[in-house]
């Protein structure tokens, strides 16, 4: 307990800071681009997220599981899972990239309905690569449990990508916001690279050289999770968009996108500590029983904490609008309670969730992941309709009580026979 209260309270500093760097760039979007910007932006950003979840899911929560679980017996024994990574990274690329400059124009019309943003398309796929990088050396200090130097990177990045997209949209308006956007993730990844280069596990060595097809394979269905993971929500965020634009308009999916944008912002203070911590912590345990435990008493730290975020934000929801953003988003207010309820059911779920994530429960994950992201489309195109923009936040809430039902169901499975001390395979 005393642990994790320490993780949080330094990766709170380091969501703090970023928090800080959300409220100027959300202020100056709001103010040179408006609400239409937002919903452009917001289109761009779910992009970025889907292609980097599909780029980066060699190199996410397999490194951390298996750095988590080997570092202890020496750089040797972690070498063949980060080669297995690294060669999965290269193999996505060359695929990926290309594809993505060649149906760039295609990619631009299904996103804003114009071909003209085909450069900004190229320009996100060939940066994809270089993100990779960022990711590889975030999942082995977090494997590693070294908080430290994670949060010291991690505030580094913070800055220097928050001064980049600030700049841009000051002297570039829109086009700068988007190509912030863009090459964000890429200047992380070459910043954090040049800081770590003379780290111990960071020998060619350990990364370059003979794997067996095993380990391609274990980190291969961590690619499949993390690829569903990337691709699912944040496609279903574009889909419900484009159905509140077709609805309601673009001043309206604004509206909405600030709403999301600021419940992404605060959750992250918790979404952030626990895929430092919980992740690596997970894996290392081996009984049902003890995994129970954990999962048990995070959640009556956490739950609380989330609760407590959001009311906070809903009672001073004017004021943070205020700072965030103009008078064109006061009609956000009232999108904020139902949202903010689905907040605390979508942090109690993820929580029972992530057995499935650290002991490599593929398939059940997979099948979850694209259920609930079609439940959540579906769920709009029919309340929308009804109840306006109102009705992706309460197609949101809705579809997390159902996930929440369905991991509480699933994580008797996963952990069942705890008497017995069983481990999970």
């Amino acid at each position: 307990m005393k642990k994790i209260l320490s993780v949080t309270f330094f990766t709170g500093m380091l969501t703090l800071s970023r928090m800080m760097a959300g409220l100027l760039v959300s202020k100056i979007i709001a103010i040179y681009i408006g609400t239409t910007g937002m919903a452009l932006l917001g289109q761009v950003q779910n992009l970025i997220t889907m292609l980097n979840g599909v780029i980066n899911s060699p190199a996410s929560n397999s490194v951390i599981r298996y750095t988590a679980e080997n570092y202890e017996n020496g750089y040797e024994y972690c070498a063949p899972w980060w080669r297995a990574s690294l060669q999965w990274i290269i193999s996505l690329s060359c695929l990926i990239v290309p594809i993505g400059i060649i149906f760039s124009q295609s990619i631009s019309e299904l996103l804003f309905d114009v071909s003209d943003y085909s450069w900004l398309v190229c320009l996100i796929f060939s940066i994809l690569p270089i993100s990779a990088v960022s990711t590889l050396v975030n999942s082995v200090l977090n494997g590693h449990q070294d908080y430290r130097k994670y949060i010291v990177l991690g505030m580094f990045s913070v800055l220097t990508s928050t001064l980049l997209m600030v700049l841009l949209i000051i002297f570039r308006g829109s086009n700068g916001a988007l190509v912030a956007a863009a090459v964000q993730s890429g200047i992380i990844g070459l910043a954090m690279l040049i800081f770590c280069i003379k780290e111990p596990w960071l020998k060619v060595r350990y990364w370059w050289g003979v794997t067996s097809n095993e380990h391609r394979k274990k980190v291969g269905g961590y690619i499949l999770m993390a690829v569903t993971s990337a691709i699912c929500m944040p496609a279903a965020l574009i889909l419900v968009r484009k159905i509140i634009i077709s609805n309601e308009g673009w001043n309206n999916a604004g509206q909405w996108q600030a709403v999301w944008k600021i419940s992404e912002v605060y959750l992250s203070v918790l979404t952030t500590a626990l895929g430092v911590y919980f992740l690596p912590h997970l894996s290392k345990l081996k009984k049902c029983i003890d995994i129970r435990k954990e999962i048990n008493s995070t959640a009556v730290l956490v739950v609380p904490i989330v609760i407590l975020l959001a009311t906070l934000v809903y009672l001073f929801r004017d004021f943070i609008i205020t700072v965030l953003f103009t008078d064109d988003f006061r009609n956000a207010r009232n999108l904020f309670l139902i949202q903010l309820i689905g907040d605390v059911l979508k942090i109690t779920s993820w929580l029972y969730a992530y057995p499935m994530i650290s002991k490599g429960k593929t398939k059940l994950f997979i099948g979850s992941e694209v259920f609930f992201a079609l439940l959540f489309v579906g769920l709009s195109a029919l309340l929308i309709p009804i109840f306006h923009t109102q009705g992706a936040n309460l197609a949101y809430t809705i579809m997390y009580i159902f996930y929440l039902v369905f991991v509480l169901s699933c994580s008797k499975y996963i952990l069942r026979d705890d008497y017995e001390n069983k481990t999970l395979s």
